[in-house]
């Protein structure tokens, strides 16, 4: 996590030498020439006041580190690392336990994969907390920040990570006994030989935490080509608050689901998922469909009214089975049909509630239009050649922010809500789609796509960027495994601080 102690370990260093002549541990000193049980090697990985040690109880099966460390996070690390070098795909499981009580709260004992042995290598690793709290750690550049997604699964009883290529993911055994998937595929390319092993750091650079790893188990096998005959998808709900950019993976489970809203409360999500529109409470961990009538085949396009009782939502399950918008009681049965016209889809919901904005096909062309909620009339607001999409009013109900390729390739604009004064937002060789707005009207989140891809499929890197509308910065959220029903609708949470999406992840199905 993004904690650290108040006083740095290179203030620490430069105490220690000028008055007790005496310089910590470094990466100088990092591994020492005997084997431990079955790894090749172990040492401590940057800079460290205390020297680690590591043991194997050859009649247990157990290992046990001795680390010290200031902290595994931002860009560099400090550590005790039990290691052996490996190629291919590769996962490494254990039981973990610490010893003793107390301690940093962030004292991590860890699974980890790793480039080399310098303090700001490119890694991942699965990071068991000394308060319980578990998740996958990365760095995907030498130097970069660490960044990570948590598992509301703490304390679990057995860890695993797993690499697949270039792709990296977290499977952790709960109180039932059952290895699962636990968020995240963050990709992290390494090139062969790369480090395996296990490690732990106190968080504390004035003191050394003894962790047990037992049943340890290596295992490395060819990397192989995933496709979708070879393979089984998982989908991971997953918030973040954009201050911190840290990213918890609340619901996880196989297939594809889709397109998480927020409830205007806080405290629950809607997705879609097999045709159908899902609820989940955050303090829940399964979710319950909500009842939709004769709308048996929802797309990833649906939202909540501004005050929250009502859900718009695009269906292709009656007339010849094209896409139409519908409006329901967010409790439920019966929806009411809006558009005459279809293929329309669902984007975007006036502030005052009355009018609603979407694409539609007409003629071959996509374009955006509005309608009342009512129903009546469309009225047809773009008519640039190319592709409009993902219409959203802006809070104050002034604009409406939309994706349009007129310039070539994909890009954000905005518009009078009548149609008129359409502008672009900004300019870049990506492809970015899909602007959603902060309800306070400051920041807007898009989904971007890398120059070389067309449309918003899925199963793609792609990135969530952040743009601060008074002077257009932008940074990213988050790298993932995703695309199409990523980010399709508004995913806001209501206070303005976080951001609601899915990734992906395509592990190999013999893998389990």
């Amino acid at each position: 996590m993004r904690n650290f102690s108040s006083v740095s370990i290179w203030t620490l260093t430069t105490l220690f030498v000028v008055f007790f002549g005496i310089a910590p541990r470094t990466a100088s000193a990092q591994a020492t020439a005997s084997p431990v049980g079955d790894f090749e090697s172990h040492g401590d990985v940057g800079t460290v006041l205390h020297p680690g040690e590591a043991e194997f109880d050859a009649a247990k099966g157990a290992y046990t580190l001795t680390g010290s460390g200031e902290n595994m996070w931002f860009e560099r690390d400090g550590f005790q690392f039990v290691w052996k070098k490996m190629s291919g795909d590769a996962s490494i499981s254990a039981d973990i336990a610490f010893v003793g009580t107390g301690g940093n709260p962030h004292r991590k004992a860890v699974l980890m994969i790793r480039q080399n042995l310098d303090a700001d290598s490119v890694y991942a690793d699965i990071a068991r907390h000394g308060n319980g709290m578990t998740g996958i750690q990365f760095r995907t550049e030498k130097g970069g920040l660490t960044r990570e997604v948590q598992s509301p699964n703490w304390n679990p009883k057995r860890l695993r990570i797993e690499k697949h290529g270039a792709y990296f993911t977290m499977w952790l055994v709960g109180e039932d006994g059952e290895m699962r998937i636990a968020g995240a595929s963050p990709r992290i390319e390494l090139k062969e030989p790369f480090y395996v092993g296990i490690g732990v750091c106190s968080h504390d650079p004035n003191v050394s935490e003894r962790a047990i790893f037992s049943n340890v188990e290596v295992a490395g096998k060819a990397p192989v080509a995933l496709t979708a005959e070879n393979s089984s998808l998982y989908s991971f709900l997953e918030t973040t608050p954009v201050e911190s950019g840290d990213r918890t993976a609340i619901y996880v489970s196989s297939g594809r689901f889709e397109a998480p809203n927020w409830s205007r409360d806080g405290k629950s999500l809607y997705f879609n998922r097999d045709g159908r529109l899902l609820h989940l409470p955050l303090d829940a961990k399964m979710a319950e469909t909500i009842e939709t009538g004769i709308a048996k085949q929802l797309n990833n396009d649906h939202g909540l009214s501004p005050e929250g009782s009502l859900v718009a939502f695009s269906d292709q399950s009656q007339e010849d089975h094209k896409s139409l918008i519908y409006v329901m009681p967010l409790t439920g049965n019966p929806p009411r049909r809006v558009t005459k016209n279809s293929p329309s889809y669902w984007h975007g919901w006036s502030p005052d509630g009355k009018t609603l904005a979407f694409v539609g096909q007409r003629n071959g062309d996509f374009d955006i239009y509005t309608i009342p909620v009512e129903g009546g009339d469309e009225t047809r607001l773009t008519i640039a050649k190319g592709l409009d999409d993902g219409p959203e009013y802006s809070p104050d109900g002034l604009y409406i922010y939309f994706n349009s390729e007129r310039t070539g390739h994909m890009q954000i604009w905005r518009m009078k809500t009548n149609g008129s004064e359409q502008e672009q937002v900004f300019s870049d060789e990506l492809n970015n789609w899909f602007p959603h707005i902060s309800p306070d009207g400051k920041l807007m989140v898009f989904l971007t796509f890398d120059q070389s891809v067309t449309g918003h499929p899925e199963n793609k890197d792609v990135k969530l960027r952040v743009m601060t509308l008074a002077d257009k910065k932008i940074k990213v959220l988050a790298e993932l495994f995703g695309g199409q029903g990523t980010i399709n609708v508004p995913s806001w949470s209501p206070d303005s601080k976080s951001i609601a999406f899915v990734s992906y992840a395509l592990v190999p199905k013999t893998g389990k």
